[in-house]
C-alpha cells in the first residue's frame, strides 16, 4: 500500500511534532496543555497523543496566552 502525504493544514489530527510546527508552540508546552483528561483538543490512540487541529485552532483564537 502506497503512503499518501497529506499537507498538515488539511489533516484533522496532528502528531505533537506536527502541531508544534503548525502552531509554533513547543512540544513540551503541548504535552502540558494536553495532559488533562478533559482536554477538548486531544485524542488518545492507545498511548499515542494526537491533537485535534480545528479544536486547538478554536481554543487558541479564544486565548490571550498559553
Amino acid at each position: 500500500m502506497k503512503k499518501i502525504d497529506i499537507p498538515v493544514c488539511e489533516k484533522s489530527n496532528l502528531t505533537l511534532d506536527e502541531a508544534a510546527s503548525y502552531f509554533n508552540i513547543g512540544t513540551g508546552k503541548l504535552r502540558e496543555m494536553t495532559n488533562d483528561e478533559s482536554c477538548p483538543y486531544v485524542l488518545w490512540v492507545g498511548s499515542k497523543r494526537l491533537i485535534k487541529r480545528k479544536a486547538l485552532e478554536a481554543f487558541l483564537e479564544r486565548s490571550y496566552s498559553v
